[in-house]
């Protein structure tokens, strides 16, 4: 559900990326309040996860899509929905600036989607009044599937919204939407279930860490040092090797693109904001779509260098084992872990000089 910034208008992105500031200001001002210690670090060790499992596509049966981790459920019921939003900023900040996986136009619009829905409405909403104060497995699987289903439905609506919006595609909203949504949903069930895995994981292991999302409870760093160390374990086999069997179909918002309009990426303007960002992206981006850079004869295009290319990677085959983007895979969440992790560490030094 990462937008293009073909879909965005500047008028909308610059709203967007407004909003998103202000929820960035809003959500460092609540967690320079908090006196926990071990969300720092908890921080950057999630987002490098999800970082790394956001690279996985898994099918979706019978469609001809795929759908990935959106996350921002379980960062918002391990940090708590103010950390959680920074860290899915830092996650898409990364993927944006250094991976061109969504414009950067659009970045404050991908932000709002897929953080401000699962942290300030599915989470305090809908999964905390499912789940309750002393959850059992049952009361996290309901409220990880109900949560999941209903902040990945705002976001892909909220897609469509700003793409109408926008006005610079000939996307019908009704075709677009009807679309969108229940590919969505289908997306959607499977991130309940990652999600109710990854929070019973913790429940069984540190359930402490579960009372720490709305609380001012300190309980200290060292105790979470075997999750740390467990996460960041998943996050290397995730990245470094199981990101080669995603899936090659279209993702739910690609889907959605090629059967209403029958392309999956519709082409931006040539000019104005449009053509200086994505110049920006082009040279800020060391491994575009998770891949090294390839090579172009001065003056050649894209096409041509692909067709002179003597040895085409095939697009069928599967899993699709390249380095590129196992180097891709342990860079991003490396990079994520430092800007999520440092992002943390330095508001609450801030809070502690100004104290």
């Amino acid at each position: 559900m990462h937008m293009a910034d073909a879909l965005i208008s500047p008028t909308v992105g610059g709203i967007m990326w407004a909003a998103t500031a202000g929820l960035t200001v809003y959500s460092a001002g609540k967690i320079k309040t908090d006196t926990d210690e071990s969300k720092a670090p908890l921080m950057g060790v999630l987002g490098a996860f999800i970082f790394a499992a956001q690279m996985i596509n898994f099918t979706i049966p019978f469609t001809g899509s795929s759908g990935h981790l959106g996350g921002g459920l379980i960062l918002a019921i391990l940090l708590g929905p103010h950390a959680a939003f920074l860290t899915m900023a830092s996650i898409l900040t990364v993927q944006a600036l250094f991976f061109a996986d969504g414009g950067l136009l659009a970045l404050g619009c991908n932000i709002f989607n897929l953080g401000f829905f699962p942290c300030f409405i599915a989470y305090p909403l809908i999964y905390k009044k499912i789940a309750g104060d002393r959850p059992t497995r049952g009361d996290i699987f309901m409220a990880s599937m109900a949560g999941s289903i209903f902040g990945l439905q705002m976001g892909a609506f909220a897609v469509v919204l700003e793409t109408l919006l926008s006005g610079i595609t000939d996307l019908p909203f009704s075709a677009f939407v009807i679309l969108m949504q229940p590919i969505h949903l289908a997306i959607g069930i499977v991130e309940g279930f990652a999600t109710a895995a990854v929070v019973g994981y913790i429940l069984q292991t540190r359930p402490e860490i579960l009372g720490m999302a709305d609380s001012m409870h300190r309980a200290g760093s060292r105790s979470f040092k075997s999750v740390l160390a467990g996460f960041l374990a998943v996050t290397v086999i995730v990245g470094g090797a199981l990101s080669w069997f995603a899936s090659a179909n279209p993702d739910g918002l690609e889907w959605a693109m090629l059967h209403t309009s029958g392309k999956e990426e519709l082409d931006a303007p040539h000019n104005g904001i449009h053509s200086l960002l994505a110049r920006v992206q082009e040279k800020t981006s060391i491994l575009p779509d998770y891949s090294f850079k390839k090579s172009e004869p001065e003056g050649a295009s894209q096409e041509e260098a692909a067709a002179d290319d003597p040895q085409p990677v095939s697009e069928e085959s599967w899993p699709a084992v390249d380095i590129g983007t196992t180097t891709s895979g342990l860079v991003g969440a490396g990079m994520t872990l430092l800007l999520a992790g440092l992002l943390g560490f330095g508001i609450r030094r801030l809070q502690a000089g100004n104290q």
